[in-house]
């Protein structure tokens, strides 16, 4: 049962580094908006010892328990204390680990951290975000062909959130701001390589963005253009022409999240990288 009408305990056991379990975690409790968790997280829990502490606060502060751990005797002692103080315990990786071994008729190699080797998928993610933070906000134009996707779109459409996302799947990213009265960088209009991608929003969605933004900034008069009714409904109108004359795929941000985004434009470029002819 929640410690109280509106939070509970979430315990977070990893033998490794937590990132696996925290997102499963923070998607589910989205879902119970009328109920916060308190998180608990261990990382690194490796050794009879380290678990001993676990235990204690569980006991401290009973609540859900999730794990992600490998070794047995871990496995065990954890699930024999969350029954014995009547707390619900699950492991996320170990139903998923079953099915994987009955289809592939092959036993697991039981490393610790296994996704987190420094491989060839993790090296292009850092050259990736490298490459997404010198091309970030129209820096270095010379350098777009370089890329696997552009963004372009008007002031806060979410281009560098997303661009960064992106390049944290291993995409290089590059983003390039639109401004009404301001010619589009020429090597814009020339890629051959990359996917373009226009991103864009309603007028209000902008508006109420850009207020926030200034009102965090703590700016003050002399901003009346970037957040007039008629002026942003012009660089949206400018943006969509401007695609449009570039066939540029358009994609509404107004309600999607940077997830949502970046997942839209990884089916994108996914789609362009399947039909392209081999070279």
């Amino acid at each position: 049962m929640p410690t109280s009408n509106n939070y509970f305990h979430l315990h977070l056991v990893s033998d490794s580094t937590g990132e696996t379990l925290i997102t499963v975690a923070r998607a589910v409790a989205a879902q119970y908006a009328k109920v916060t968790p308190v998180e608990h997280v261990y990382p690194l829990v490796r050794s009879q010892k380290q678990l001993d502490r676990v235990l204690d606060e569980i006991e401290e502060a009973p609540g859900i328990v999730l794990f992600t751990l490998l070794e047995k005797d871990l496995v065990s002692r954890l699930e024999d204390k969350c029954q014995e103080i009547n707390v619900p315990s699950l492991s996320i990786i170990g139903p998923v680990m079953q099915l994987f071994e009955a289809y592939l008729g092959a036993a697991t190699t039981g490393r610790v951290g296994a996704q987190h080797v420094l491989n060839a998928e993790y090296f292009k993610r850092i050259d990736a975000l490298n490459y997404t933070m010198m091309h970030d906000d129209g820096q270095h134009v010379e350098g777009l062909e370089e890329a696997d996707v552009v963004l372009v779109g008007v002031s806060r459409t979410s281009k560098t959130p997303t661009s960064i996302y992106l390049a944290n799947r291993g995409i290089r990213t590059a983003n390039v701001p639109l401004v009404p009265g301001i010619p589009v960088p020429a090597q814009l209009e020339t890629l051959a390589r990359p996917l373009i991608v226009s991103l864009h929003a309603t007028p209000e969605r902008l508006i109420q963005v850009r207020q926030n933004r200034l009102l965090t900034m703590g700016a003050g008069s002399g901003n009346d253009t970037y957040i007039d009714k008629q002026a942003v409904a012009d660089e949206v109108a400018f943006s969509r022409k401007l695609s449009a004359k570039h066939n540029w795929p358009l994609l509404d941000v107004t309600r999607r999240s940077i997830e949502e985004t970046a997942a839209a434009i990884m089916k994108l470029y996914s789609d362009r990288q399947r039909n392209r002819p081999l070279e």
